[in-house]
């Protein structure tokens, strides 16, 4: 079938969907506050409503799927969703990104269900790092998750959120860290989104600083051209064939060819990582809408959509105003990275 197409001609090919807005860490960049508020256990999607709007997602062009939280495997008999998903025509990839702190015990679950990929994240190899950041000591069982991961599907990827004077001295560590477990990293730029209630632009370290400090340890870093690839990350190879990406949404926003989209576990679809304002799906669903009826209202959402929200927060640089947290991260939850998946 034909792409359905934005304003800027971005066609609907990627979802990312959230299971659960709730987390079992902490984390400083998403999770910082004390206390939030979490989505009515009453407005979450059944699995048998999630799979019913990845059909239509499917119908409209979408190909890949990426399933997110919150920390996604604190949903209940996640691997029963996966099986769901994972088998429907048109599907090209199904992935999952977790923090892995539950990893190892339903890696093999997963695996057996069709997930196809999985990205665990990881931003400090150093244990009182980790709880500082994490609020929790858990890097033994996110470590005991990659394991598990590596053994079973191989390939991973590694997510690592760089922040200035928290981990931006572990970029080597990281990357020989990746090797051991066959992780291709990707260092991601601090963005200001969301629960990220203490960034400042001067937590952020660029592309260009990660890409000096690699050469420094390395010798010369190649980037890899890959003009079919929509990911966000642009990709590098050392001189041993090490390959890692750089996520720059902060520095070098790649809005313009963003096909990406965030489907809340209570079914509110958003069109970009910023946006303040959803397309409730979740409401017509339930109302008994046809199959038809919510394909028009997708399509409708998506035509009009001419999101560059990491390119307009560039724009107004030290400028750029957050949501403010008692105003409105806790009166709506929507706003949160954790709800919207990141």
């Amino acid at each position: 079938m034909n792409d359905l197409n934005d304003l800027y001609g971005r066609p609907l090919r990627n979802l990312r969907l959230s299971v659960t807005d709730r987390c079992n860490l902490r984390c400083e960049y998403c999770m910082p506050e004390d206390d939030y508020v979490w989505l009515p256990r009453e407005d979450v999607l059944h699995f048998e409503e999630t799979s019913a709007l990845v059909d239509v997602f499917l119908s409209l062009g979408v190909d890949k799927i990426r399933l997110t939280g919150g920390e996604p495997l604190l949903r209940r008999d996640m691997p029963a969703l996966v099986k769901m998903i994972s088998s429907k025509r048109g599907l090209n990839d199904l992935a999952l990104t977790t923090n892995g702190v539950l990893l190892a015990d339903q890696i093999d679950a997963l695996k057996a269900a069709g997930l196809g990929r999985i990205t665990v994240s990881l931003d400090t190899l150093h244990r009182d790092r980790f709880k500082a950041l994490t609020r929790f000591d858990q890097l033994d069982a996110v470590h005991a998750g990659i394991g598990a991961a590596h053994r079973v599907f191989g390939r991973i990827k590694i997510d690592t959120v760089v922040i200035r004077g928290v981990n931006d001295d572990e970029l080597v560590s990281l990357i020989e860290y990746g090797k051991s477990v066959n992780g291709e990293v990707r260092f991601i730029e601090y963005m200001d989104v969301g629960g990220a209630s203490r960034w400042s632009p001067a937590r952020v370290v660029s592309r260009r600083e990660v890409l000096e400090t690699l050469s420094q340890h390395y010798g010369a870093v190649d980037a890899i051209d890959d003009p079919a690839s929509s990911a966000p990350a642009d990709r590098y190879a050392l001189k041993d064939g090490t390959t890692f990406g750089i996520i720059a949404s902060t520095t070098a926003p790649f809005c313009r060819t963003c096909d990406r989209s965030r489907l809340t576990a209570d079914g509110m679809w958003y069109l970009c990582l910023y946006a303040t304002r959803g397309i409730d799906l979740r409401a017509p669903l339930r109302q008994g809408a046809s199959v038809e009826q919510l394909k028009a209202l997708i399509t409708s959402g998506w035509r009009a959509r001419d999101d560059r929200g990491a390119e307009e927060r560039l724009a107004l640089g030290d400028r750029r105003a957050f949501v403010p947290v008692q105003d409105l991260l806790r009166k709506d939850p929507h706003l949160e990275m954790h709800t919207r998946g990141g």
